[in-house]
């Protein structure tokens, strides 16, 4: 069977760095860190009090007020972005497309947390009455920005949502880009949101001891693979790419992108929140992603690696991509942009695939920031592109995602050539 081919045609992003695709990805290539003290509610008491917002949002400057307040912030934050990239597309006009033909798969890993607590908190201080908000389960459900993309565009097509926890945009890509090679959809409105910075989700990665707790300094507080990394910073925010058969774009004048040319999915079978100690999982997800391209590893320039500043996942990772890559592993860029993102857990997926996009598209790295101190347990031969960004030809770019779990999804880009 001869698979179509998949270009991305749209982007959008909602990001602690911009909430526009322009601003992310120049803060990027700037080196900014998203990260700063908790806004959103009284952190005082928390082990992490910051983390990195989103900032200056009003989502009342795309759609109806009425309309947002029905909406959690990770779907204000997901339709927002998908607004921007269809826009992008220029597919926003009248009859810009066959809607039986268009479908939307979005990835989340929590959904509704805001919701969830908000509603929760309300009864328990309540006098046991139960009042809640109409819009409380559609509010939280991890599925529902899906369903908001289509219903706002009148998109027909297959819809549904991937959670896989940090893993999950990564694998909306990824089923995204299958459908449109199987022929089953056109075009795909894909990526991922997540808006989990309130008091649970603070809490709940606290008693995990999954953040960092520099409060004193947050925005150096993601470093990853510093000797000194002590957890991840959280963050929020959406990221949103519109892929398209090739023709179909070609046909209509479409610009384009770059082209999505492979996937992997794996799991670790190892531990709930641990990765493999030698990386076995994340191996084989790079492994089977550059089979599904049909790439051979010297083939890569750049891996926007997980890279979430923990003390055994970045260990891990570099193994694996040392592993992988042998002796080229050396001549490739690697860098993590959670250093100055966060992690956006099920939407860090989407920013994460806009960067190795815009990377190919304008052969330029973006840095992992917050490097003081070498590991003296990783090979420090490797170029992790520390602390400014890199020149260079990215002919094509791999994107790794490991969740909770043990999921694992990789990803790959690379430059659109006829």
């Amino acid at each position: 069977m001869k698979f179509r081919r998949v270009v991305v045609t749209g982007l959008g992003a909602i990001t602690p760095l911009g909430n526009n695709v322009s601003d992310y990805w120049n803060n990027l290539l700037n080196g900014v860190s998203g990260a700063a003290p908790i806004t959103r509610f009284d952190a005082s008491k928390f082990k992490t009090q910051f983390a990195c917002e989103v900032k200056g949002f009003n989502p009342e400057d795309y759609l109806d007020r009425k309309e947002a307040r029905k909406l959690d912030p990770f779907s204000q934050y997901g339709l927002c972005s998908a607004i921007q990239a269809v826009k992008d597309a220029g597919l926003d006009g009248e009859n810009a497309f066959d809607p039986d033909r268009v479908g939307v798969i979005w990835g989340s890993g929590i959904g509704g947390l805001q919701t969830f607590q908000d509603e929760c908190f309300g009864f328990a201080k309540g006098d046991g009455t139960p009042r809640f908000n109409p819009f409380f389960i559609p509010k939280m459900i991890a599925d529902i920005c899906s369903g908001h993309i289509s219903i706002r565009f009148g998109m027909r097509g297959p819809n549904f949502t991937t959670v896989s926890a940090c893993a999950s945009s990564t694998n909306a890509l990824i089923d995204a880009a299958t459908y449109i090679k199987l022929g089953k959809a056109d075009i795909i409105v894909t990526g991922g949101s997540e808006a989990a910075v309130c008091e649970a989700g603070i809490g709940g990665f606290n008693a995990m001891h999954a953040l960092s707790t520099r409060n004193d300094a947050p925005e150096t507080a993601s470093r990853p693979f510093d000797v000194d990394r002590d957890g991840f910073v959280l963050g929020e925010g959406a990221g949103c790419l519109i892929l398209e058969e090739l023709e179909h774009a070609l046909k209509r004048g479409a610009k384009i992108y770059a082209e999505v040319v492979g996937g992997g999915m794996t799991a670790d079978a190892n531990h709930i929140t641990a990765p493999h100690p030698e990386g076995l999982g994340a191996l084989r997800v790079m492994r089977n992603a550059l089979e599904d391209a049909e790439m051979n590893p010297s083939d890569i320039d750049y891996v926007n690696v997980h890279g979430t500043s923990t003390p055994l996942g970045d260990v891990a990772e570099t193994k694996a991509i040392l592993g992988v890559f042998g002796e080229h592993a050396y001549k490739l860029n690697i860098s993590s942009t959670k250093s100055m993102t966060g992690h956006l857990l099920g939407a860090a997926g989407a920013i994460e695939a806009i960067a190795c996009v815009l990377a190919c598209q304008n052969d330029i790295i973006p840095p992992t920031i917050n490097h003081f101190n070498d590991d003296p347990a990783l090979d420090n031969k490797l170029n992790l592109t520390f602390n400014k960004a890199q020149k260079r030809v990215v002919r094509a770019a791999l994107s790794n995602t490991f969740g909770f779990g043990g999921h694992n999804a990789s990803v790959i880009v690379k430059k659109y050539t006829a």
